[in-house]
């Protein structure tokens, strides 16, 4: 009891002496709390004993009151870091380290100039692209929805009871331009042409050019086969039907143009081997079929098709009515006996000097309107086809030129595809 008076009384010195009316040692809210606790707990201990304290404490630090945002600062030396931060208080900012046009680093607080710009013009490209995709779906249409994806079981049963049928050899090979049909069993008689890795020496051969591997010569044969084509052309003279004389100027030359655009108008596509409907001799004129469909050209060509032919034939010298006679009674031609249809002689013109025949035949055998108009005694100045079946050429089609043929005139044709 003693030692507990002796600590009491010392402690009493000791905070009588001490005055804290300065902020030379702070002290925190924990701190001065447990003080108080323990001056409490010696004071209801100690003997009623009147003591007066002379204890004062610091004023709290008074709140930093909102400053100006500081302008962007040229440059940051060691000895101003404690101002700046000072000066910030608590406000968060995000420091940006540039290079001026002197090649010196810099701290600022603001982003640099360019970095805003290109932020300002990334979002008005932005708007102007978004502005752009809402025009263009309003100047549009809508486009078309998406071929339906078939099963496999649907896509079975078209290629079973829809698909082409397997063609012979030498037919693909002439549909795909690798020559004509000819030409192309010569080389699979050559052993030239291989279907599926093995040699193949038969052109009657089934094969399907989208299932089946087909090479020719080493090359192999495209999947797709070019797609049908069907011309008129206004022949000139002095121009063959047939393909391959190179001393002599052939018809399909005139398609230069077009086979040149083959590739722009059917892209990844073989080009398309043109031939003739038939044959005019090189000096006749007029109206010439020309395609590369196979099937077409032999239906035109075939005497089951019983298409008429009609020509106009201009004659050296007078014409009477024994000479109409003469060639209406027909003659032989090649062993068989040919009769026109028609023989009619027309009106004479004024800016036409030499009499016309207008004849239309049916057979369609070489020269058979010069052999009926030989076999009458008469001599042509000139020959030219205006007309096969129901198509008549075109008045305006100049000679050399071509014009593609529509839907309605392959019907008039008789072809029914």
């Amino acid at each position: 009891m003693a030692a507990l008076a002796a600590a009491v009384a010392a402690a009493s010195t000791a905070f009588t002496t001490l005055h804290l009316a300065k902020p030379a040692i702070l002290l925190s809210r924990r701190t001065r709390r447990h003080l108080r606790t323990i001056i409490t707990s010696s004071l209801s201990s100690a003997p009623s004993t009147t003591t007066e304290f002379n204890i004062t404490f610091a004023p709290p630090k008074p709140k930093p009151k909102p400053k100006p945002k500081p302008e962007p600062a040229e440059s940051l030396s060691p000895n101003s870091d404690h101002d700046s931060v000072s000066e910030l208080g608590e406000q968060l900012y995000i420091p940006w380290i540039v290079r001026d046009e002197n090649g010196n680093l810099t701290l600022q607080s603001t982003p640099p100039a360019r970095l805003l710009h290109e932020m300002a013009n990334a979002e008005t490209k932005k708007k102007m692209k978004k502005k752009k995709k809402e025009n263009d779906s309003k100047a549009k249409p809508a486009s078309p929805t998406t071929e339906p994806k078939f099963s496999k079981a649907a896509r079975r049963f078209y290629n079973e009871n829809f698909r082409d049928p397997p063609q012979r050899l030498s037919k693909v090979l002439a549909a795909a331009g690798v020559a004509s049909r000819r030409s192309s069993e010569e080389l699979i008689f050559g052993g030239k042409v291989t279907v599926n890795g093995s040699v193949c020496n038969t052109p009657q051969t089934r094969v399907d050019p989208v299932r089946d591997v087909i090479y020719v010569n080493g090359n192999r044969l495209a999947k797709k086969l070019p797609p049908k084509v069907y011309f008129a052309l206004n022949k000139p003279k002095g121009y063959i039907c047939s393909a391959g004389e190179k001393e002599t100027k052939s018809v399909l030359s005139l398609f230069n143009d077009f086979m040149k655009s083959c590739d722009k108008r059917n892209p990844g596509l073989p080009k398309p081997r043109l031939f003739t409907v038939g044959r005019l001799d090189v000096a006749t004129t007029g109206l010439i079929i020309v395609t590369n469909d196979g099937d077409f050209a032999q239906k035109l060509s075939h005497p089951s098709s019983n298409l008429s032919k009609e020509y106009i034939a201009t004659i050296d010298g007078s014409v009477n009515k024994r000479h109409l006679v003469t060639i209406s009674e027909g003659t032989l031609v090649e062993g068989v006996q040919c009769t026109p249809d028609i023989v009619e002689l027309l009106q004479p013109q004024p800016d036409l000097s030499r009499p016309r025949i207008r004849i239309v035949v049916h057979e369609g055998r070489n020269h058979e309107v010069r052999e009926l108009v030989k076999n009458a005694g008469l001599e042509i100045h000139a020959l030219k086809r205006v007309r096969i079946g129901g198509f008549r050429l075109p008045s305006d089609l100049a000679l050399g030129k071509h014009v593609e043929l529509k839907q309605a005139n392959l019907q008039a044709l008789g072809w029914k595809s």
